[in-house]
Order: C-alpha cells, then sequence, then structure tokens
C-alpha cells in the first residue's frame, strides 16, 4: 500500500434532517464503498466540485434537479476540516495497483463501476495497516477526488454548513 498526506479542508455532502452530519455511524450502519457494515468511516469530497457531481449523480435519470428542492430539505455542503494523517492511495496509477486494483479505477476494464464488495475488504485491510482512510478517485462524472476517512478516535471539526442555495 502506498501512503498519501492528508489534512485541510474537506467537504461533506449531507441531508439537512442529520442531527451530526459528521457521525461516522451513518456509514457503518450498511457498509460503503470502502468500509464493511460496523466499520465507521466517513465519506468526504475533496473540493466543491466533486461534491457538486455526487449531488448530480444522486438525481441521474429523474426529472428534476436539487435546485428544484424545498430549499428546507436540499443538500447541504458542510466544510470539514480533517487532521493531518497518512490514507492509503487509491487515487494514482501506482497507488491502485498496491491494492490490486485497475488503474481504470473506479471503472473495470469493461466500462461497469468497480462493486463495493471488491473494495470493501480493501478498506478493512487499509484500516487493519493503521491508515487513517483512503484517498480515492470519484466515481461521479466531475468528480476528482474523495476521502473515506477512518476518525480512529480523531474528530473532524466542522467550519462551515452551507445550504444549496449558498453553494450550488
Amino acid at each position: 500500500m502506498r501512503a498519501v498526506a492528508i489534512e485541510g479542508i474537506y467537504c461533506r455532502v449531507a441531508d439537512p434532517e442529520w442531527d451530526d452530519p459528521l457521525d461516522p455511524s451513518y456509514a457503518a450502519s450498511r457498509g460503503q464503498r470502502w468500509n464493511p457494515p460496523g466499520m465507521e468511516c466517513l465519506y468526504l469530497n475533496r473540493d466543491e466540485a466533486t461534491a457538486r457531481a455526487n449531488v448530480l449523480r444522486r438525481f441521474a435519470g429523474l426529472a428534476y434537479g436539487p435546485e428544484d428542492l424545498d430549499p428546507a430539505t436540499a443538500p447541504v455542503l458542510v466544510e470539514v476540516t480533517v487532521p493531518a494523517g497518512q490514507a492509503a492511495d487509491a487515487y494514482s496509477d501506482n497507488g491502485l495497483a498496491s491494492l490490486g486494483l485497475p488503474h481504470t479505477y473506479p471503472h473495470e476494464a469493461d466500462g461497469s463501476l468497480i462493486p463495493h464488495s471488491t473494495c470493501q475488504p480493501i478498506g478493512t485491510a487499509v484500516f487493519d495497516a493503521g491508515f487513517d482512510g483512503v484517498d480515492y478517485r470519484s466515481a461521479a462524472a466531475g468528480g476528482d477526488r474523495e476521502l473515506a476517512w477512518f476518525p480512529r478516535g480523531t474528530v473532524a471539526q466542522q467550519r462551515s454548513r452551507r445550504t444549496l442555495d449558498d453553494w450550488w
């Protein structure tokens, strides 16, 4: 596994009704791309453009977009400060190879999306190796980089919380 430094401001798209948008137990309840059920993880976007791409991905194929939602129910953008740490590199070709993933990640060679069932054991191995997360390529069209962050007893700090009207 190759390590990359992580630290600084990341973005989290959240439901405005969530009591704590930085609670890693949301992902642990069902598991997500890099964490199996029961393993706490906070999914973050490296920048606002990637956050937008992920919101658009949620609305793909629908007859309406996020801008059509009632502002009270539209996704909010939470800016988060992540403390200094080391993540496994699932962004560079060499990092992907070190994790046993193809250079085409997040897609298979045939263009299909690599399933969570492939990534979850890798995320568990990364966690067991003591890394603070996985720095990875976004699967959202137009997105760039995301972080699956394992809190390990540290806390990400909320810097701001912006309504869709303020960040879209």
